[in-house]
């Protein structure tokens, strides 16, 4: 058939229009008062361009920062060892953090490495998606500002996001990162000194975060995962948001104008007894196992949780903010605002009984 239409090889057929039987369609009685001419017109190419895809096209993914990152991070990809870099980032650096994680997971899987095994602090401004799906193990701090997209698909690295110190903004009063930050993260962690815009966190379904400040529509489609706001947000807070716990400051008692209730509860959060605490040998060590034990019941121990949270944050970003309320604990606490899915709750209070009951069955089984 194609040596009778005059063809030798596939690539000579495409973009032969002419070649098309059309009669068929054209007078069907469906195609009656419609005008295929354009649909089939066939341009009038120049001698000597293509009308297929035949060309090389110049991607410069040869030269993107995560090349750099790459050859940087050698000793910790082909050994587990421990690598700190430092680059300079620009807002045409899209993705920036996506194709390292992709050369860990490739030799880790998804479990990546250690905390902090990769170390890359940067300065600048991070494009689109800056630290998208950022492995576990690996951790970026940037002193600058970020575009819209930070950390979406985040799989368990850190992402840390603060201005340079000489910059003069008041940070809780300032955007930091852009647009629908953390669309899809799965887990790992994030603290942005400053405010976030729209859709902050939107489809979350793991991961941890503290920011400033936030835009219209936080935590929107929120299935997983903590956020932490320390400041004013936008309305619609928490549009569809079936799973996962956000703590809101709410200073001037107004945060529940702003918050679609419809999936969610508020509820205050309360303070443990300091017997707790010492119960767990914490003792203040924000990395000792207990505490790690304590966080991962999402049912309870709110307040330590938050507080920790927050330590974090003026730890990792420099924040006067969460100084501050550190420093006023007792006072502040009180305005947080717990914001909790009601069938998650639920979900959740079953998951707990069913784990309380396997042992008295198993007991009752012997």
């Amino acid at each position: 058939m194609m040596a009778e239409m005059g063809f030798r090889r596939f690539s000579d057929m495409i973009g032969q229009m002419q070649m098309l039987d059309k009669t068929e369609m054209v007078t069907h009685w469906k195609a009656r008062g419609l005008d295929f001419s354009r649909l089939f017109h066939k341009p009038d190419a120049p001698e000597g361009v293509a009308i297929w895809n035949s060309e090389e096209q110049n991607h410069p993914i040869h030269d993107v920062l995560d090349r750099r990152l790459i050859a940087k991070a050698q000793a910790a990809l082909s050994r587990g060892a421990s690598v700190k870099i430092e680059e300079v980032i620009k807002n045409t650096d899209r993705s920036a953090g996506a194709m390292l994680s992709g050369a860990v997971a490739k030799r880790y899987g998804h479990a990546g490495l250690p905390d902090d095994t990769i170390t890359v602090s940067l300065t600048g401004t991070g494009g689109q998606s800056f630290g998208a799906w950022l492995a576990a193990g690996v951790t970026f701090d940037l002193v600058g500002e970020a575009n819209d997209y930070v950390g979406k698909g985040l799989s368990g690295g850190r992402l840390i996001v603060r201005p340079p110190p000489e910059s003069g903004i008041v940070p809780e009063e300032s955007i930091i990162v852009g647009n629908t930050v953390l669309y899809g993260a799965i887990s790992g962690e994030c603290y942005f000194r400053g405010i976030a815009g729209e859709r902050f966190a939107v489809r979350n379904s793991g991961a941890t975060a503290i920011v400033e400040g936030a835009g219209d529509h936080c935590c929107e489609y929120m299935t997983g995962g903590i956020v932490v706001v320390l400041g004013r947000t936008g309305r619609n807070f928490a549009a569809g948001m079936s799973g996962g716990i956000a703590y809101v400051l709410d200073d001037d008692d107004t945060f529940e104008t702003r918050c679609n209730m419809s999936m969610v509860e508020l509820e205050p959060v309360l303070e443990e007894d300091d017997l707790l605490e010492r119960s767990y040998h914490l003792g203040g060590d924000l990395e000792h196992p207990g505490f790690v034990d304590v966080m991962s019941d999402l049912t309870r121990f709110d307040a330590l949780r938050l507080r920790r949270l927050v330590t974090l944050h003026a730890r990792y970003t420099g924040s006067t903010r969460a100084a501050e309320i550190l420093q006023n604990w007792s006072d502040y606490l009180p305005k947080f605002r717990k914001v909790m899915p009601i069938e998650y709750r639920r979900a959740l209070a079953e998951l707990e009984a069913r784990e309380e009951e396997a042992p008295r069955l198993a007991v009752a089984g012997e």
